[in-house]
């Protein structure tokens, strides 16, 4: 089995948008439906500062959801686009953007909308868990390549398709310790380190890493690891010529 990659489909799902537009209102309670983001963002970023210089660097976050991602990388010193589909992702975005006087271009936008307008004009993407909420990652995944620099970086995090992953990210996460919300993953959705290595040899890119990233449901921490299984953390770049 693979992950569905259908070159006419959307760019992206209506359920999958209104899901998380509805939950909005929630996304800054660290203790609520998106605690393990809360728990996973602080590795994520220092995984990102760790391999690319973000001072001044213009950066986009695809896929921002309530902030979470592009704060952290404004507060690195990037100069951050963030853009997401869910208009009230985007408005409380804004207003936690706004008490944290932070400076944060958001927009009610895809990636599409954007490579109309900008391509080759990030130093630095970023798209954390959207992939396996797209119709066509692979598709998805060229998009975001494009609005790369020549030299840039992107980084994507997502979920494995392996047995592990269905039980630990899907029925032990979803369904028996309650920490995401119920039929938040598809496992038919979720994307194989080779399929994005794959996807990402066509449409020009380089894998340069690929890091496992663990959540600990009992101590609620998480971790860089060697083992992909599960979670894991893909830096790809684009070639300078």
């Amino acid at each position: 089995m693979t992950a569905r990659t259908d070159s006419h489909a959307p760019s992206s799902d209506p359920a999958e948008v209104a899901r998380f537009d509805a939950l909005a209102h929630r996304f800054w309670d660290p203790q609520g439906e998106f605690m393990p983001l809360h728990r996973l963002n602080p590795v994520r970023a220092e995984f990102v500062q760790a391999r690319v210089p973000l001072r001044s660097a213009r950066v986009l976050d695809v896929g921002c959801g309530g902030g979470l991602m592009a704060e952290s990388l404004c507060r690195a010193g990037a100069r951050v686009s963030a853009i997401d589909l869910a208009p009230s992702m985007i408005e409380v975005a804004r207003l936690h953007a706004l008490e944290a006087g932070l400076e944060i271009d958001y927009r009610v936008a895809s990636s599409t909308d954007l490579l109309a307008s900008e391509p080759g004009a990030y130093d630095v993407v970023t798209c954390m868990e959207m992939l396996e909420h797209v119709p066509a990652p692979d598709r998805t995944l060229a998009e975001l390549g494009a609005l790369l620099r020549p030299g840039g970086s992107l980084f994507v995090s997502t979920i494995n398709r392996t047995a592990r992953a269905f039980a630990l990210a899907i029925v032990g996460a979803e369904y028996v310790a309650n920490l995401l919300p119920r039929g938040t993953h598809e496992f038919e959705r979720l994307i194989r380190p080779s399929e994005l290595a794959g996807w990402a040899r066509s449409c020009g890119l380089t894998l340069r890493e690929l890091a496992g990233l663990a959540f600990n449901p009992l101590t609620r921490q998480a971790s860089l690891t060697r083992d992909p299984s599960v979670n894991y953390l893909a830096w790809l770049s684009r070639p300078t010529a």
